[in-house]
């Protein structure tokens, strides 16, 4: 039985970001979440093939935003637009590379 509201505010924001993280499932990429130092919270999103050497993805999640009762569809348009963004930066080559060949 999931978590009622009353126990997810009362949990810790990492905790609540890693309780929704819990709901996405990805070919591609595997998600977590750590704590900061100044009580935020980072979205970390990793390619599952380790063999492929890439970066962390990180983005932070302000507390103010993980308590408000809009949490679940705010989590999930920042989750979608963190992929795009990640997805994004694999590119190795674009047109607008200054090394692209004419």
């Amino acid at each position: 039985m999931p978590p009622l509201d009353d126990e997810m505010a009362a949990a810790r924001p990492v905790d609540r970001v890693r309780e929704e993280l819990h709901r996405y499932e990805h070919k591609l990429v595997d998600f977590d979440a750590a704590e900061k130092e100044d009580g935020g919270v980072e979205l970390l999103i990793r390619l599952k093939d380790s063999r492929v050497d890439v970066h962390v993805y990180r983005a932070p999640i302000h507390p103010r935003d993980i308590e408000s009762s809009q949490f679940t569809w705010t989590f999930q348009r920042l989750l979608y637009d963190c992929l795009h963004d990640y997805l994004v930066e694999l590119f190795i080559r674009t047109p607008q590379s200054r090394d692209t060949a004419r």
